[in-house]
Parts: structure tokens; sequence; C-alpha cells
């Protein structure tokens, strides 16, 4: 429970990052970067951004809407101290980052990171399932007599952490694909052809 209210508040500090919101369109923001799979009611947004307030790592302002009524609303802002927060946490690489209630929030932010951060987080993730991977195959040796349903779960299972395993792999290649393509300088050229490129081309009337 404590990892994902410190998910949810890392991921309210993302969206801040970027510009202030109010309430509705801070929770429809999250609804977006959490997926299909998790809707975020104000129950537990309004908790979040009350523990940031108390932190320091968020303020709140109000601000006029515009238009016929003019209502005044709540507008969230990250705070000096929140940007600070933000950037330390989000290049934390620690084991932290590689669990289910906390690896795709960070995923979301992988823009705001550098190689050698995303690297590290994608590796982590994918040792971890591989191990859940080992342990769910051996489990599955003894269970002929399993309920055909439980088998039905546990090969369901596998198969997820299998293609979770294969979209890690490909993505591992490609940031350590674009990095060595940055670290590489290009070639120089060779002294023939800086030679044959400076010397005069030849009269074609001669």
């Amino acid at each position: 429970m404590a990892r994902k209210a410190a998910s949810l508040e890392l991921a309210v500090l993302g969206l801040l990052h970027e510009s202030p919101l109010h309430g509705y369109e801070l929770r429809k923001r999250l609804n977006l970067l959490l997926g299909w799979g998790r809707l975020l009611s104000y129950g537990s947004l309004y908790p979040a951004l009350k523990r940031l307030l108390r932190s320091g790592l968020i303020n709140e302002v109000t601000a006029t809407t515009p238009g016929v009524s003019r209502r005044q609303r709540i507008v969230y802002q990250i705070t000096p101290a929140g940007r600070q927060y933000f950037g330390e946490q989000i290049t934390d690489t620690g084991p932290a980052a590689w669990e289910d209630d906390t690896f795709n929030m960070r995923f979301a932010f992988f823009s705001r990171t550098d190689a050698e951060v995303r690297l590290r987080i994608l590796e982590g993730r994918l040792s971890r399932l591989q191990e859940r991977l080992d342990r769910a195959r051996h489990s599955g040796r003894g269970g002929s007599g399993d309920d055909r349903y439980l088998s039905e779960l546990r090969r369901h299972s596998i198969e997820s952490v299998e293609r979770e395993v294969t979209w890690l792999t490909d993505l591992i290649n490609a940031e350590r694909t674009t990095d060595r393509s940055v670290d590489v300088p290009p070639a120089a050229p060779s002294t023939e052809d800086t030679i044959t490129s400076a010397a005069p081309a030849a009269d074609a009337t001669t």
C-alpha cells in the first residue's frame, strides 16, 4: 500500500512538473498515465495531494475559470522542493523501480532520464521477471493433477510474463544500440581520401 501511494505521488509530481493542473484534469491525466487496468478515484487522489501539500512538494492557488460564471478553482502546482525531489526519485535505479506497482509509472517518465538510468531500470525489471518466470515454470512441473482452471491460470500468467520479457529485451537492445550510435564519433577520413580530395582535378583537355 505504501509503495502504491509513493508511486501515485511521484506520478502527480511528474504531471505537475509539466504544468499546473486542477483536480479534475489531474485525475484525467493520471488515468491515462496509469492505463486501462487501474481507474484512479478522487478518494485516492486527494489524500495524495494533501500529503504532498504537507510535505511542501506542491502548493495550491485559486484560479478563476474563463466564461460567464467565472467560477474559482483550486489549481495545484509543483514547488522547487517538489522539482528537486522528483528529479532525485525518477533517477533512482534501485529494486523499488522494478516492481509491479512502480515500473509502469517510472517507464512513463523515461524521457526525463538518461540512457544509463533507463538501462539499469529495464535490466532490473527483466531480471525480476526472469526470476518470476523460473519459479512459475518450476512450480508447474509437478502439477499434472491440478484443476484445469488452475492450470489455465498458470499458463496465462507464464505467457504474460514471457511477453513482457520479450518486450523488455527488445527495449534494452534498442537502448544499447541508440547509446552506441550517440557515443561513437563519425569515422575520420583516411589519409588517402584526404590527399585525393585535396589534389586538383586533372584537366580533361590534356
